[in-house]
């Protein structure tokens, strides 16, 4: 289940592109279903059921983009809170090199028809 959504972003870029954080009360959970409401030019992007949910104000060019195509690309950062504790000590050299790993980030990213 879902704890709870805030965007973090929106901008516009050919169209419509909603970065967002996505907070999960459990590592096993995987019950998403992003929906995208606009009013007037307040956008909602809430879970299946309804709850929770979170708005973001957009200006009269991301608007204008959205009622276009009737679509946005929402970018979905997930997160459960509590799961990984305080980082206390931080490694000093960071690997940024050809052959340097990055850690895997659990991400994705799915575009979302605007109802209005």
């Amino acid at each position: 289940m879902v704890k709870s959504i805030e965007i973090t972003k929106a901008s516009v870029k050919g169209r419509l592109i909603v970065d967002a954080k996505v907070f999960m009360k459990n590592p096993q959970d995987f019950d998403f279903s992003p929906r995208a409401r606009l009013e007037g030019n307040t956008l909602n992007i809430e879970n299946d059921e309804g709850e929770p949910s979170s708005t973001f104000e957009l200006d009269s060019e991301q608007v204008i983009t959205a009622e276009r195509d009737r679509m946005i690309e929402l970018r979905v950062k997930f997160n459960v809170h509590g799961m990984h504790g305080v980082l206390i000590q931080k490694n000093p050299m960071t690997m940024t090199g050809p052959k340097s790993k990055k850690l895997a980030v659990p991400s994705w990213k799915t575009v979302l028809p605007l109802s209005m």
